[in-house]
């Protein structure tokens, strides 16, 4: 295996760690706080919503929706830290 492959594999692996942490933070949010933990989190309420409620439906969409912005600075960073920056 040349230098080369070798840089880019171990890109790859860290690029792949960082999707499977971010994906494993939003599976946690969008189905443990919207369907395990819901019982627990409708005793608290926002905006008149059952907290539980409010995850399943807003909550995790947000949630996702931060994950890309983190994705992408993770990404930039990975990027520079290769030199695959343009």
């Amino acid at each position: 295996m040349t230098e080369k492959q070798k840089h880019a594999t171990a890109y790859w692996k860290e690029n792949l760690r960082y999707l499977v942490i971010l994906l494993a933070i939003w599976f946690v949010v969008s189905y443990g706080a919207g369907i395990l933990f819901k019982d627990a989190l409708n005793s608290i309420k926002i905006g008149g919503f059952q907290l539980g409620f409010w995850f399943a439906q807003q909550g995790s969409i947000y949630v996702f929706v931060i994950l890309i912005f983190v994705y992408v600075r993770l990404m930039n960073k990975l990027d520079k830290k290769y030199g695959y920056d343009e």
